[in-house]
């Protein structure tokens, strides 16, 4: 694991932002998906020590129990949903100067400046103001400012927020690169759910401060019934009474088939079926959730906690 929480509760006076919460983000990309108000932003700011639980312990897997703020901040970066930009610096003295405030000299922040200016794309442009940058081009100037002292864990708040197709898919192809090529661990908060199932790995959804569903993205996925899809050539063949022994089936038409199997049924039921009416598969698939099926589901009034692990 990357980070745990345990049994945290975060209040503002007395409002309660989140409760008795539990939850890892593991090693690797971990989507944090919630509707306004349910506690993404308090998650993050108690875990950069912005905030103080009032009861609940954190813990980064590289640090010991109780670890300082400070220290905490020298092993994250974070990237904030807001514009965050001294308004007449060029983007090599904004991400060189936080280099140094995070304790690094000043030739390895200027080192280490143009090193990220150029991973996200800006190496051209590194020496304009940043008040004149495009908004993706000020998104890019925030991430490489959260990378500059070379964090193991990565918080970006609403990375895509602002931007056009062109600019939200090179800022997905930049997360997706730090967590599957350079090691980087990465919660990536949002609420747009086609985000995460680009670039991450598992997801947390939480809902009025609490976890509402958990886990790996194919197992949170996956159908509560076992549902396939079939096709099969030549198209005008009726296999509903050679399938109906196998559980419950439907025609879709053109050769198409939707079946939910029974629990002592297998898909070489299925192909035995086709072979002895001498028609061949030509496809048969598991169907699966929607990202956005699973979080609906979770986040709606009156329903039980998912919780799915790997």
């Amino acid at each position: 694991m990357a980070v745990e929480l345990r049994n945290v509760t975060i209040r503002y006076g007395d409002f309660t932002a989140v409760e008795d919460l539990s939850v890892t983000f593991e090693q690797g990309s971990v989507g944090l998906l919630g509707r306004n108000g349910a506690g993404k932003s308090s998650v993050l700011k108690s875990l950069l020590g912005l905030v103080t639980p009032v009861a609940g312990t954190m813990r980064f897997a590289a640090l010991p129990e109780g670890a300082s703020p400070a220290e905490i901040r020298g092993y994250v970066g974070y990237m904030p949903e807001r514009d965050a930009h001294l308004p007449q610096s060029s983007a090599f003295d904004m991400v060189s100067l936080l280099g140094m405030l995070s304790g690094l000299p000043r030739r390895d922040a200027w080192r280490r400046a143009h090193e990220v200016l150029y991973l996200v794309g800006l190496e051209e442009q590194r020496y304009r103001p940043v008040s004149g940058y495009s908004a993706g081009m000020r998104q890019k100037a925030k991430l490489a400012s959260a990378l500059v002292h070379d964090p193991q864990v990565l918080f970006l708040d609403e990375p895509t927020n602002g931007l056009d197709p062109g600019g939200r898919r090179e800022m997905l192809d930049l997360v997706r690169q730090l967590s599957r090529d350079l090691g980087k661990s990465v919660v990536f908060s949002t609420h747009i759910l086609q985000d995460v199932e680009a670039v991450c790995d598992s997801a947390v959804v939480m809902e009025r401060g609490r976890v509402a569903a958990q886990g790996d993205l194919k197992t949170l996925t996956a159908g509560v019934e076992r549902e396939f899809r079939l096709r099969v050539e030549p198209s005008d063949c009726d296999l509903l009474a050679a399938l109906s022994p196998l559980g419950r089936a439907e025609s879709l038409g053109d050769g198409r088939y939707a079946i939910w199997l029974a629990e002592d049924a297998t898909t070489n039921g299925v192909f035995e079926a086709a072979r002895a009416l001498g028609v061949n598969v030509r496809s048969l698939t598991l169907q699966r959730r929607t990202l956005e099926e699973v979080f609906l589901s979770a986040v709606r009034p009156g329903l039980p906690v998912a919780e799915a692990q790997p």
